[in-house]
């Protein structure tokens, strides 16, 4: 894979971003959610709102909802995609190697199990912004921990 500061890799990444910002996939009810965890940025103003409902342990739906700024609303959608079918275990492993990415690891940023998420590293240069893209992810989080 290309070094992310390679322009074309850059421009790549702010396409997929601003492609989830303004299609985002899976924003909306989920009714007879098994959680829910609404959290908001005190700082900017960003909400997001996780909803997940569960088949044993395996993430048969997620849903969000919210408002927010491209990078909350697209890493809330990039999320989605990736945690849907999976066991809570893995959704887990997930949130923690994409707080990985967050703090700038190379590695994390090479996953490919991070999918269209990997599209968020340079954020991990931009730390004012880094709440915005772990917002939705903590939430998942918690909702994991909650669902009992």
């Amino acid at each position: 894979m290309p070094h992310p500061a390679d322009a074309s890799v850059t421009a790549l990444y702010q396409e997929l971003i601003l492609d989830h910002y303004r299609r985002p996939r899976n924003k909306g009810a989920l009714e007879d959610a098994d959680a829910h965890v609404a959290r908001k940025n005190p700082l900017c103003g960003d909400e997001i709102d996780v909803r997940l409902r569960f088949d044993g342990d395996r993430v048969a739906d997620v849903k969000f909802g919210g408002r927010g700024c491209a990078i909350s609303q697209a890493s809330a959608s990039m999320m989605t995609v990736l945690v849907r079918g999976k066991t809570a275990a893995e959704a887990q492993q997930l949130a923690e190697r994409f707080g990985e990415l967050l703090r700038g690891s190379a590695d994390a940023a090479a996953d490919a199990r991070l999918g269209d998420a990997r599209a968020l590293s340079g954020v991990a240069r931009l730390p004012v912004r880094v709440p915005c893209a772990a917002m939705a992810w903590k939430a998942l989080e918690e909702g994991l921990r909650g669902r009992g």
